[in-house]
């Protein structure tokens, strides 16, 4: 059995619903077990994260969603101090050759999500995490996976909390190709490897 966590903060809950869609498409796969973790204001005391039970359990993830809302440009402050307190498994380097990946949701369609989606690629490359982005082009049109072309990471936008079918197709896309990339795959072999000489 293959574990995938899934650790966001969702202010208005559209995140959460994205980050519900990512678990979706994760369970699709055989031999696959979610993890959630919502971060919440109660986690952190005097503005410092601490959940020394959420880091072991991502000790013993396969892989890991890094999932905020776009507030003003990045990452939420609260999924921030959970980044910040991750410096233990950074130094550590426990997190090392996981797959990572991640997830926003922004106010509009320009929002700054891509600024969101670097952080949480920064932060997996931090911790020598093996990113996992979207393999699908967008479909130049809003009903189609990714429509907002992002290759990063699943993005959404929603001005009034609602996300649409395309941003949740989206997520739960990513989930499924997680999980499908955590079980080992035949290596295809054909013509020989150039030579470099």
């Amino acid at each position: 059995m293959k574990t995938i966590a899934l650790v966001y903060y969702s202010g208005s809950g559209a995140t959460h619903h994205m980050a519900e869609a990512i678990a979706q498409g994760a369970k699709t796969q055989p031999g696959i077990q979610v993890m959630r973790y919502r971060i919440t204001g109660e986690d952190i005391q005097n503005g410092r994260f601490s959940d020394p039970d959420l880091f072991a359990s991502l000790q013993q993830a396969d892989a890991i969603f890094f999932g905020s809302p776009t507030y003003m440009g990045g990452p939420a402050a609260q999924f921030k101090a959970f980044a910040d307190a991750s410096s233990d498994s950074w130094s550590g380097q426990g997190w090392r050759n996981k797959l990572a990946a991640g997830f926003t949701v922004g106010g509009s369609l320009g929002g700054e999500q891509d600024s969101t989606l670097n952080y949480l690629f920064v932060l997996a490359m931090q911790h020598g995490m093996v990113w996992v982005g979207m393999d699908m082009p967008n479909g130049y049109d809003d009903k189609s996976i990714n429509p907002m072309g992002r290759q990063l990471g699943a993005s959404g936008h929603t001005p009034t909390g609602q996300l649409s079918d395309a941003d949740l197709k989206t997520a739960a896309h990513l989930g499924q190709r997680v999980a499908a990339l955590l079980h080992p795959q035949p290596v295809v072999t054909g013509a020989p490897v150039p030579s470099l000489a």
